[in-house]
């Protein structure tokens, strides 16, 4: 390339650098002469606005409720699956389900199946309330806030009962019962 050549091709790029800056400090002036002086103008901007955010909010509900619904499948399938019955069975389970719920909580894309994973180990947990507890100070909180959907969705889940004794005794809900009969306010979310 010679020096012509080069030293024209600065100032075409110089100049049409030039006149795309012109034309944008000219469109900004005029839209701001039309929002200061004609209120059909400003009207048009709020009304657009306005639209911009109902288009915005319903995405976002239309979003929440894809989400719930995917949550509710998510539960209902693994439901259909099914849970180890034996003790030893539930313990490979729990553990397993632990582990896969731990390497997919690395991933912010991957939350649903992370809570999934950790829905399938509380489960088999034989003290749940115990294990959401230590879900609570080990897992990210949108993972969180997935499985707390999913705790809710699933009635079968007996969070409150942290241990049954002997004869199908509910401990927690005798606990209950003994600091309600004795004034003291009974332990959970009432």
């Amino acid at each position: 390339m010679s020096a012509a050549t080069t030293s024209r091709t600065a100032v075409v790029a110089t100049a049409t650098v030039a006149a795309l800056a012109t034309g944008l400090l000219a469109y900004a002036a005029y839209f701001d002469y039309r929002r200061r002086h004609s209120a059909e103008f400003r009207r048009q901007l709020r009304r657009s606005q306005r639209q911009q955010l109902r288009a915005e909010k319903s995405k976002a509900e239309a979003d929440a409720n894809a989400q719930k619904q995917a949550i509710r499948d998510a539960v209902d399938e693994a439901k259909e699956e099914g849970f180890p019955a034996s003790a030893e069975e539930k313990e490979a389970y729990f553990l397993e389900q632990v582990q896969a719920g731990e390497m997919l909580a690395a991933n912010p894309s991957k939350a649903l199946e992370s809570a999934l994973a950790f829905y399938k180990a509380l489960k088999v947990y034989p003290t749940p309330g115990d294990l959401i507890n230590i879900y609570d100070k080990t897992v990210s909180k949108p993972i969180l806030d997935i499985l707390a959907e999913m705790i809710a969705y699933d009635g079968s889940l007996r969070i409150g009962t942290s241990y049954t004794g002997p004869a199908g005794v509910d401990v927690a809900e005798l606990m209950r019962e003994m600091g309600a009969d004795m004034g003291a306010p009974g332990v959970g979310l009432d």
